[in-house]
């Protein structure tokens, strides 16, 4: 049976499923492929279920110092298969929702693999199981060997079918225990001893859960500071909390082997293992005894499978698929979109690419601007970025000032009972223009969005300090680092000029 559509989107996660409902408010017919429920990686594996649980660990972090706050707890104990209980349910309730919109919206969603046959035109398969296995995910499954249950045909094809984490080719990689994000959401319980590989936000927020639920946790990192893509001031700052909270932090090393015997403790089969660490230099510098190893190292597409050359579709020498900024592929009615792209792999990228490819296949003259990203790394304590780093104004040849308001200054974050961090600001010294924005502390990724704004628009730091902002609020933290990037801080001392 062959289906004919104005658009056909594959990958149903942040981007696929936002292409679908944008292009069918936009009046076109729309179908939709995809392995598993709705919400690709970002919902079923991703974003959603890591803050769920992220949310559970603040949760009895809070309980466990609340004799501060004058509350009297006795007796508490962390309930994992509740954690993971409660992080299913809020999976299951927004996947449920987003199916309801697509078929409010008129999409048709099928399921199952889609392979292409020729430039407008996809085959689609049964999935095969899971490579993790069990109720492992499906977005990195390849078809079965069966005959195409259907063959559906598009004017537009818009390919959103995302990334998935690597696993390096290390020797030991391959040993039971060793896993990458969507092996930690399979264990039954925590580990007791856990290395993470990989201090950016993937790693670092496991590191944090695991540590806030009594594990023993190792973070190690090449570069030298944990976050490199963040503001290195940034880094710097969250190694020193992390040591605080008793996560063992090591910064310009690597793994580069993992060993395991049996008889041990933990480790998936009962396997001990142990962790190859070198320092910069590649000389061996420590062994690190683990129940599991969990690599945090960056993702490779999704474009293995997809036949993706009988649609003459390009692919870079990493399989990501090159596009222009009104997210068209080499062939004009092929569409890309997310993780898949290698450009900047967020899920709110994602869903704004979907937001211009729905809008470019429907007729409208739309183009995608990366200039002012928000980042958000959801630790403890939390992190979030906009814009250029101090060293990235330099380079790109901003005469800057720089100016940070501490959390400890803010009121609210006293009677909050979050203190540790700050708002750092980053702007053009002559016109104020605000150039990028870093935070550490409570409430940071809902922080950035007002930053996002300065910088998406080009407000200045005059702007922002003058913006009455309500009292007392996280958000004057903003608000004191403009002023003081302005010589004019008014919560902190006056910055002492020589001469």
């Amino acid at each position: 049976m062959n289906q004919h559509f104005d658009v056909l989107v594959i990958g149903g996660g942040p981007g696929g499923y936002v292409a679908a409902l944008r292009a069918a408010q936009l009046g076109r017919t729309v179908a939709l492929v995809d392995k598993e429920r709705p919400g690709g990686v970002c919902l079923n594996w991703g974003c959603i279920p890591t803050k769920a649980m992220l949310r559970s660990a603040e949760v009895l972090e809070t309980v466990r110092g609340a004799e501060e706050f004058g509350v009297l707890t006795e007796g508490v104990r962390l309930d994992y298969s509740a954690v993971l209980q409660r992080k299913d349910g809020i999976v299951s309730r927004l996947t449920e929702g987003i199916a309801h919109l697509l078929k409010a919206n008129g999409v048709t969603v099928v399921n199952g693999h889609a392979r292409f046959t020729d430039p407008h035109t996809v085959a689609v398969h049964e999935t095969g199981p899971s490579p993790l296995g069990g109720d492992g995910p499906l977005y990195a499954a390849p078809p079965t060997q069966q005959p195409a249950r259907e063959t559906l045909s598009a004017n537009d094809i818009i390919i959103a079918t995302g990334s998935q984490p690597l696993m390096p080719d290390l020797p030991g990689s391959d040993l039971p225990g060793v896993i990458t994000s969507d092996g930690a959401f399979l264990l039954p319980e925590v580990p007791a001893r856990a290395v993470v590989v990989g201090g950016s936000a993937v790693g670092a927020e496991w590191a944090s859960l695991f540590r806030t639920f009594g594990a023993e946790v190792t973070l190690v990192e090449m570069a030298p500071t944990l976050l490199p893509a963040e503001d290195a001031e940034i880094g710097r700052t969250l190694t020193r909390s992390f040591t605080k909270q008793g996560i063992k932090v090591l910064t310009r090393h690597t793994v580069t082997a993992i060993e395991g015997e049996g008889g041990g403790e933990g480790g998936g089969d009962g396997l001990q293992l142990r962790a190859l660490v070198t320092d910069a230099n590649g000389q061996p510098v420590e062994t690190l005894p683990a129940d599991i190893v969990l690599f945090g190292v960056g993702r490779r597409p999704n474009t293995a499978g997809l036949d993706l050359e009988k649609a003459g579709v390009h692919t870079d020498d990493r399989g990501y698929i090159p596009v222009t900024d009104r997210l068209r592929t080499n062939i004009p009615h092929i569409s890309a979109i997310g993780d898949v792209t290698g450009r900047i792999q967020l899920a709110h990228v994602a869903s704004h690419q979907a937001l211009v490819a729905a809008s470019v296949v429907s007729g409208h003259d739309e183009r995608i601007d990366y200039r002012a990203v928000p980042a958000a790394t959801f630790t403890r304590p939390e992190v979030a970025s906009v814009g250029l780093t101090e060293a990235q104004a330099r380079e790109a040849g901003h005469e800057i000032t720089t100016a940070r308001f501490p959390f400890a200054a803010l009121g609210r974050a006293h009677a909050y009972g979050a203190t540790d961090g700050m708002v750092k600001v980053v702007a053009n010294r002559s016109s104020g223009a605000v150039l990028g924005a870093h935070i550490i502390g409570p409430g940071a990724s809902d922080l950035i969005a007002e930053a996002a704004l300065a910088v998406t628009h080009g407000v200045t730091l005059t702007g922002l300090a003058d913006t009455i902002h309500a009292h007392p609020t996280l958000g004057e933290a903003t608000m004191e680092a403009a002023m003081g990037a302005l010589g004019l801080p008014l919560h902190t001392a006056p910055v002492r000029r020589r001469g």
